[in-house]
């Protein structure tokens, strides 16, 4: 029997969305450099920033508002250790 783990495409195309998003968002950009600072691989930082842009996408389907970047990349203090 073979266990999924996790959507390899949703994968895929999210590391790619967010790869650009470094480009393309000052924020995502800001967003990737805390988490790198914070002692995060490239990979780890670029999967939680794409966590941060999936979850931007899911309130402004839910609410129907436009995308914000001021809103969507205010600086959040990292959790302690």
């Amino acid at each position: 029997m073979h266990r999924r783990v996790k959507n390899q495409r949703l994968a895929t195309a999210g590391y790619q969305w967010a790869f650009s998003a470094l480009t393309a968002s000052p924020g995502a950009h800001a967003h990737y450099q805390r988490r790198r600072q914070a002692g995060d691989s490239h990979t780890a930082a670029l999967r939680n920033t794409f966590n941060r842009l999936l979850g931007c996408l899911h309130h402004c389907l839910h609410t129907r508002q436009p995308y914000q970047e001021a809103a969507a990349f205010t600086p959040r203090p990292l959790a302690a250790a």
